[in-house]
């Protein structure tokens, strides 16, 4: 259902009914591991795939970025110039 790099990659899914009354899949919640980083200053114009590909070497792992963190739309992290987000380490 997911590529391997996804973060959804491997969870478990329920299946429900929509409001038509057709089957849908979703993945059930996932808890977030604690992660162990550095503490980063987003900069003007950052990008959270540009820092992903820089300490990861793999743009897409951008989510471990964004799950290191408790903000829940993951373009916040960087929005704001001068806010200090987490990186965890892998």
């Amino acid at each position: 259902m997911f590529l391997k790099n996804s973060r959804y990659f491997g969870l478990p899914t329920v299946t429900g009914k929509d409001r038509r009354g057709r089957d849908v899949q979703a993945v059930t919640l996932r808890r977030l591991p604690a992660t162990f980083g550095i503490e980063l200053q987003v900069e003007h114009k950052d990008q959270l795939d540009v820092l992903a590909s820089q300490r990861y070497k793999d743009a897409t792992r951008y989510w471990h970025i964004a799950d290191a963190n408790s903000e829940l739309e993951a373009e916040e992290l960087v929005r704001t110039t001068g806010r200090t987000i987490s990186v965890p380490e892998k």
